[in-house]
């Protein structure tokens, strides 16, 4: 029992170690045999190499937002319209000015140059519009349907376009029938379709 006893002390003093120095050197030796990363170190790693590149430039967006704000102080909606009102005042007060130069100016070159200013031009009788036609109706009473026939050439692909528009004119003495080659001139509204008088009939129909 004796012998027993004696070699678990020997067991015991050679596991624990008596002395501070001899502590810290365990200690040493268990940080060497351990790896070189903590397991924090590990977990975060593959957290890292698992987030998307998208969601990388996101956090980065959010820090780099979040920097800017920090820096400058936060304001109210009240406060920031405010200064808008300010900038606004500031703005029409500077434009106030430049006008009241700009009508200053105008004035001293109207007062200048008296005679230079031209005067009002006079509205003349105007040119009344001429067209020859065809007679397609002469069914309405005083009144007949003229066929107006225009050709022209394409701007681009120089083909004729034929194309024609009607007009109703205006006859007193029924003297136009249908197939007649005739005159129009314009004039004033005579009826809600009517703006053109029958000059004269230029040669009948067959």
């Amino acid at each position: 029992m004796a012998d027993e006893e004696q070699n678990e002390n020997v067991e015991e003093t050679t596991a624990t170690p008596s002395g501070p120095a001899e502590a810290e050197a365990a200690a040493e030796a268990v940080e060497a045999e351990a790896p070189a990363g903590t397991e924090d170190d590990k977990t975060a790693a593959p957290a890292a190499a698992s987030e998307s590149p998208k969601e990388q430039r996101r956090q980065a967006r959010a820090a780099k937002v979040a920097a800017a704000a920090g820096s400058r102080p936060s304001r109210t909606p009240e406060e920031r319209q405010a200064e808008r009102d300010v900038a606004r005042k500031a703005r029409a007060a500077a434009r106030r000015v430049r006008r009241g130069k700009e009508r200053e100016k105008a004035k001293a070159t109207r007062a200048a140059a008296p005679g230079e200013a031209t005067p009002p031009r006079e509205h003349g009788e105007g040119r009344q519009k001429v067209r020859q036609g065809v007679v397609i109706s002469d069914k309405a009473d005083k009144t007949i349907t003229v066929r107006i026939d225009t050709a022209r050439q394409h701007r681009r692909y120089h083909k004729i376009v034929r194309s024609s528009t009607t007009l109703h004119a205006h006859d007193e003495r029924n003297d136009a029938h249908v197939g007649d080659t005739v005159v129009v001139r314009e004039s004033r509204p005579l009826s809600r379709l009517k703006r053109w008088r029958l000059v004269e009939v230029v040669e009948r129909a067959r």
